[in-house]
């Protein structure tokens, strides 16, 4: 599967199945080769990205915000090739949505306040000195922004 045909099946699918693919791919994208625990903290990001509204409404309009993750920062023609963390990255991404959707109290946060992150062996962005909340693998989570969920 190409990106580019992830990405645009995800625009005409209803809202939460397009989140769940789009949270799905960066999974896949950002974090196939991390822990099942990895992939769990890129994911509660996204979804705490996604409820403070700074980077879109939605988790498909989180993770292709400009130069935000994965999804935007490779190639359209970047195949989805390895089934197996495919798999994996939709199982892990279903439960995050799962979990995600508990009351703040009643979920698991693995990296609580996390904003960001960077695998920064191999980046070194702007916002590489913030806090540092946990480091998972190769990718350290740092709370750049203090985010809260908006007001509905």
């Amino acid at each position: 599967m190409k990106l580019a045909w992830i990405l645009w099946l995800a625009s005409v699918l209803p809202p939460q199945t397009a989140d769940s693919l789009c949270l799905s791919t960066t999974l896949y994208l950002e974090a196939r080769n991390q822990s099942t625990q990895g992939q769990q903290a890129v994911a509660e990001v996204a979804l705490r990205r996604r409820d403070s509204g700074l980077w879109g409404d939605s988790v498909c309009e989180v993770v292709t915000a400009r130069k935000q993750f994965a999804p935007t920062l490779v190639s359209p023609n970047t195949r989805l090739s390895n089934t197996e963390a495919w798999a994996e990255s939709v199982t892990i991404a279903m439960e995050a949505q799962r979990n995600w959707a508990l009351p703040p109290g009643e979920r698991t946060e693995i990296v609580p306040g996390a904003s960001h992150f960077a695998a920064l062996s191999i980046a070194s962005p702007s916002w590489r000195n913030a806090y540092q909340v946990a480091t998972i693998g190769d990718h350290t989570f740092l709370k750049v922004q203090n985010l809260k969920p908006r007001e509905s």
